[in-house]
């Protein structure tokens, strides 16, 4: 059996959960397979194809479960990830950001001829430059994606006229095969307010519609529409704009994004389903305990960790250094002594689960499984 880590024994044991050696990253299956359902019956509902994105939870598993809930294929934000996710037989994956340098152009070109329906984007003619002379060279051919800038300016091209030119260039380029647009708006994603959401979202929107009329008007119909996000998700599925859709975090969910009104008057159709499970190792001072989960546990580019454990109701968490946290107590909290399991929502989940090696599968108080995290890192 493959090494995964030192819980692996607890494995189908009654009351696991509990025991579980921390900080140790848990999966709520009941609450993750009722995502996987929804995500598909809304996208179904609306017309809209999955290609849900693997940055999330960097884990061929899940991937396996997201194509056989109905996905055409993953995304991946890293030739890594694509990597990892080829050499596990996942199929139709899209590269969201340029591959560019000639190191990584090389790989590509040999992960494409060990898979199916790789897909990648470009906006730079020089870029497309070096994927057509490489993908010619070693006699096979790239579907690429032109990268649509509606908003963010992270990558992307933004003028109508020079994604018309872009397109048109990939679709003369020898070795290359123009396959479509991608348009992500990441700023817009964890905007908390619907209606402030859909009022910005919704000029990009327009925006992206211009182009996908400018483009059928040059002959140059995109035949793949992809992009949005968790906290698009229910506009995207009004609007009907994308082909297929990028959701990624809504099969975990974090403090950042339950904080997000996705849907208007209405309650989220996704639950939590990751936590993060830590163990009080002190409670000698007042007031607070001390916890095995800092900074080398959490992603601190959002806010903290929100405490899930019931019995520790109105508690709160703060940083405490590399490897400890403080769980502050609520008024009505009895002192948890030593070795007590705390459970946390992490605070931005893609980022939290990168500092990870398993996601440990729970139902109920049992552990069930344990799959590796087997895309982190970025090389």
């Amino acid at each position: 059996m493959p090494n995964l880590g030192p819980n692996q024994s607890l494995i189908d044991v009654p009351g696991s959960k509990k025991a579980l050696t921390t900080p140790a990253l848990i999966l709520d299956l009941d609450a993750f397979e009722a995502n996987l359902a929804n995500h598909t019956r809304l996208c179904g509902e609306a017309g809209i194809r999955l290609r849900p994105h693997s940055k999330t939870h960097k884990c061929s598993e899940i991937a396996r479960r997201q194509l056989a809930a109905g996905a055409l294929g993953v995304c991946c934000a890293t030739l890594h990830e694509a990597n990892i996710m080829i050499d596990a037989g996942i199929t139709g994956v899209l590269i969201t950001s340029p591959v560019v340098g000639a190191a990584k152009i090389n790989r590509l070109i040999q992960l494409n001829k060990n898979t199916e329906k790789l897909k990648l984007v470009a906006d730079n003619p020089t870029n497309v430059s070096d994927l057509s002379n490489t993908a010619t060279r070693e006699n096979t051919t790239l579907d690429v994606l032109v990268d649509i800038d509606v908003g963010m300016a992270r990558t992307g091209i933004h003028a109508v006229s020079e994604i018309i030119a872009q397109a048109r260039l990939i679709s003369d380029s020898p070795g290359l095969t123009y396959a479509g647009i991608q348009a992500y708006s990441g700023r817009v994603q964890h905007i908390e307010d619907y209606l402030e959401r859909e009022k910005e979202y919704g000029e990009q929107l327009d925006y992206l519609e211009t182009i996908v009329k400018a483009l059928a008007d040059a002959r140059l119909k995109p035949g793949i529409i992809s992009g949005g996000g968790t906290g698009t998700h229910a506009i995207d599925c009004i609007r009907k704009i994308f082909t297929e859709h990028q959701t990624g975090s809504y099969i975990f969910m974090d403090v950042e994004y339950n904080a997000v009104e996705l849907v208007k008057d209405a309650s989220s159709p996704f639950a939590t389903s990751l936590y993060m499970q830590c163990t009080v190792i002190s409670n000698n001072a007042g007031g607070f305990v001390t916890i095995d989960g800092g900074y080398k546990c959490f992603a601190t580019d959002g806010p903290k960790p929100e405490v899930a454990t019931e019995s520790l109701p109105g508690s709160s968490y703060d940083r405490f250094g590399d490897e400890h946290g403080k769980i502050i107590l609520g008024e009505q909290c009895q002192k948890p002594i030593i070795g007590t399991p705390v459970t946390l929502i992490t605070p931005h989940c893609d980022p939290t689960v990168n500092l990870h090696n398993y996601l440990h599968c729970v139902r109920g108080d049992k552990l069930v499984d344990i799959w590796p995290i087997d895309a982190r890192g970025v090389l």
